[in-house]
């Protein structure tokens, strides 16, 4: 994977820094996961208590992380990508919460990908850091054919 950052973001203290870079770390782990077919890097980071998710190619709001494993189901060992690009991620933090936000680029094995990702993160009562909201854009939508990816979901 190549993360590229044009951009350099501030926070108040090291405290902030080290809870960006770890929210970060939990979406480039799942994505390396998610370019091999693995679908359990996802399936550990987005919340089981709280969730929703919009994807380009569905046409109605998922809400709640159950309703994840027909997508699932559909990807595991399907999808592949040799490479792919994390471009401009920033985390913007809240008090127990934070936001996510970098394009992704990726030629996979069933169509190119250039996505506008933004997940929501919230830490929750076990300590831990989930993504509560989910949401895959399509950067052109005008450019993009989804006929052959859109009979996988």
């Amino acid at each position: 994977m190549k993360k590229e950052t044009s951009k350099v973001w501030h926070y108040k203290n090291d405290e902030e820094k080290q809870i960006a870079e770890h929210i970060l770390g939990l979406e480039e782990s799942a994505l390396e996961k998610w370019f091999k077919g693995d679908v359990s890097g996802y399936a550990q980071i987005w919340s089981k208590r709280s969730f929703t998710y919009f994807d380009a190619v569905v046409t109605e709001r998922v809400d709640k992380f159950e309703d994840m494993a027909s997508l699932f189901n559909k990807v595991e060992g399907n999808l592949n990508a040799e490479s792919y690009e994390v471009r401009d991620p920033r985390v913007q933090l809240g008090k127990d919460m934070g936001v996510l936000t970098y394009q992704l680029f990726a030629k996979t094995n069933l169509i190119d990908m250039e996505y506008n990702c933004i997940e929501v993160f919230q830490k929750e009562e076990d300590g831990e850091w989930y993504a509560i909201h989910s949401t895959w854009s399509v950067i052109r939508p005008i450019d993009k054919d989804f006929s052959v990816f859109k009979e996988m979901v």
